[in-house]
């Protein structure tokens, strides 16, 4: 598989430009800048974690997760009953963390009116994290994990909760109820399909025509505008 290797280095940046099974399909103009892998690696989010299982299978969790920037790893963690934490090991993993998305209609096209020759589709960011997943049953690193996860989703909020918040005794007897994970990243690829395959006024009327819509597709509107993309 050919890889270009602009972008690579900390953040593993993979731009793929030859698919073959098992890694995302990646046209040239859908590529996202590394600069831009950076961030939104950051940033972190609800991710849909993906493990092979010794038997052939998959497990697989959906879960917050954050970026932990001094092991270059995404951190999370596990329901104890939950037997993907198991499989932790020489195996890769995989965590995908959907960004903006909405379905696109040919309506919003000009170019619809030039003999009509156009097709839905759907606009979508996604980022896509290889690694291998290690698991954590130390109570201290749990502690910390929650405290950091809690404190970054709390941050916007007028009075905070805190975990120090609860009860000592309560905190410590739900931290044995779960397992940390840590996906220690070897690779990222991210995908940005939003219209770039279009003509100018077709991406401008999709910008347009998304602005007005529900609260997914003002997001992805946003997004297409951040990026430049309304420019007709």
């Amino acid at each position: 598989m050919a890889r270009d290797s602009a972008g690579a280095g900390r953040y593993g940046v993979c731009h793929v430009t030859k698919y073959r099974g098992g890694d995302v399909y990646l046209p040239k103009q859908f590529e996202v800048p590394a600069g831009d892998v950076a961030v939104a690696l950051s940033r972190g989010g609800f991710a849909h974690l993906v493990t092979p299982v010794p038997d052939g299978g998959l497990e697989v969790t959906s879960l917050p997760l954050l970026y932990d920037a001094d092991n270059h790893a995404l951190i999370g963690h596990l329901a104890r009953p939950n037997p993907q934490w198991h499989y932790a090991g020489d195996a890769e993993s995989v965590a995908i963390i959907p960004g903006v998305d909405a379905y696109v209609t040919p309506s919003y096209y000009p170019s619809k009116q030039d003999g009509g020759k156009t097709v839905p589709t759907w606009n979508y960011e996604t980022l896509t994290v290889h690694g291998r997943l290690r698991a954590h049953d130390d109570p201290e690193w749990l502690l910390d994990h929650v405290t950091r996860l809690t404190d970054r989703h709390e941050a916007c909020r007028a009075q905070p909760w805190r975990v120090t918040d609860a009860p000592e005794r309560f905190v410590r007897a739900q931290l044995r109820a779960i397992v940390g994970i840590e996906l220690v990243i070897s690779r990222v690829v991210a995908k940005a399909k939003l219209s770039q395959n279009r003509t100018a006024p077709d991406r401008a009327g999709v910008v347009r025509g998304l602005a007005g819509g529900s609260r997914p597709e003002q997001e992805t509107a946003a997004r297409m505008a951040a990026l430049g993309l309304d420019r007709g």
